[in-house]
């Protein structure tokens, strides 16, 4: 609320002028789709199941969305945007080094997160974590020309293979796998001439081979992920009581498709997941155990379905369609970059409520609105020819 507030403000009573760039005319579908989204889940307060409290907390969540176009609005030149993503460049490689360290078993006494030791994870989760370090690494190679010097040709590039190499080789998170193996295969697919730009189709399934066969992280990971499946499926998904991460995904996700057939025009409303599931888990499993409050199905589409029905659906297809509508007009550079932070978060939203967690979702809107005001904006003019334009304007 802090940030909003005093993001308005500056916006109100700011006097300096907004260097748009060439995309700056086309870069407004973003805010809007943000706008009606808030919208519609406030409008959902009317006829939602869940509980007031649950209600308003969820809504709450969903205005961290807001936050994407405060930072385009308050960024007013390229150098600003430039500097932003410096900030937020140094904090994601402390990330990186900090779990590098724990890997090696160097004493972190920063480290906060209770899986620091076991997942090396510094603050956050193997989940999060693998996710942010993934695209951190493609948005140090897709960016490396705003460095100087040896800094875009050397130090970018070796500290995208270092975030890398700590996603594939270090950390557990299976949707960061799929995550870097998706961006690393767009990030091919640019490098290449247009007429080879068709086997990006296969490209992801080959490095997902050769990064099984190299990572023994990876390819225990997606080995673990098979036979959780079959366990499920023996189960019959009958309950989450099977302990495993992608049992209880299943068992979310079967369930989060037959809330929406019940309400497949409105959905029950913000905030209603967790009292939706209970109610119908307790029917159809009586010795069902009920999840807390502020859940969530551990996956974003569904979890817009369920409160929304298919319009919520549509609405978040439409705020990723908006998004990627602001890119085609930027610049090559910050184009790419954004597009692949778009990509993430549409991937990382089919296995997590991305955009609903807390630290996950901050951070997607932090980094998009990031990128796009870094594309709408252009480089501020020398100092001789500013004062060039000030004297021929007198």
């Amino acid at each position: 609320m802090l940030l909003l507030l005093g993001g308005a403000a500056i916006l109100l009573f700011s006097q300096r002028p907004v260097q748009a760039g060439p995309a700056q005319q086309t870069a407004h579908l973003t805010p809007v789709a943000v706008l009606v989204i808030i919208c519609a889940f406030a409008l959902s307060l009317l006829w939602t199941s869940g509980s007031q409290v649950e209600a308003l907390n969820s809504l709450g969540k969903y205005g961290k969305l807001l936050m994407i176009p405060l930072i385009v609005a308050l960024l007013r030149s390229r150098e600003e945007a430039r500097y932003a993503l410096a900030a937020f460049t140094l904090t994601q490689l402390f990330l990186v080094l900090s779990s590098w360290m724990l890997f090696l078993h160097l004493p972190v006494p920063w480290a906060t997160s209770e899986t620091a030791l076991s997942h090396y994870t510094p603050f956050s989760s193997y989940l999060d974590e693998g996710i942010m370090t993934a695209l951190f690494a493609s948005l140090c190679w897709h960016l490396r020309a705003l460095l100087p010097g040896r800094l875009a040709t050397i130090g970018a590039p070796a500290v995208a293979v270092l975030a890398l190499l700590n996603v594939l080789f270090v950390l557990e998170g299976r949707s960061g796998h799929i995550v870097a193996v998706v961006l690393l295969s767009l990030a091919i697919m640019w490098e290449l001439p247009a007429r080879y730009r068709a086997g990006i189709i296969l490209l992801p399934f080959v490095l997902t081979l050769a990064v099984s066969l190299v990572s023994p992280r990876v390819q225990n990971r997606l080995i673990q992920a098979k036979q959780e499946i079959q366990a499920f499926s023996l189960e019959k998904g009958a309950s989450t009581t099977t302990g495993s991460s992608s049992g209880i995904r299943l068992h979310f996700w079967h369930r989060a498709a037959q809330l929406m057939a019940e309400n497949p025009v409105l959905g029950s409303g913000v905030g209603s997941w967790s009292h939706e599931y209970n109610r119908l888990d307790k029917a159809q499993n009586p010795a069902h155990q009920e999840i807390g409050p502020l859940g969530n199905p551990h996956q974003e589409y569904l979890l817009w379905g369920v409160q929304l029905g298919i319009p919520g659906i549509a609405l978040i297809a439409g705020l990723l369609g908006a998004m990627l509508r602001d890119t085609k007009h930027m610049e090559k550079m910050p184009s790419r970059a954004a597009q692949s932070a778009i990509f993430a978060l549409a991937i990382a939203c089919l296995f997590n409520a991305s955009i609903y967690d807390a630290l996950i979702g901050d951070f997607f809107c932090v980094v998009l609105g990031l990128l796009l005001a870094l594309g709408c904006l252009r480089p501020s003019p020398p100092s001789s020819l500013k004062f060039k334009q000030a004297a021929s304007s007198q």
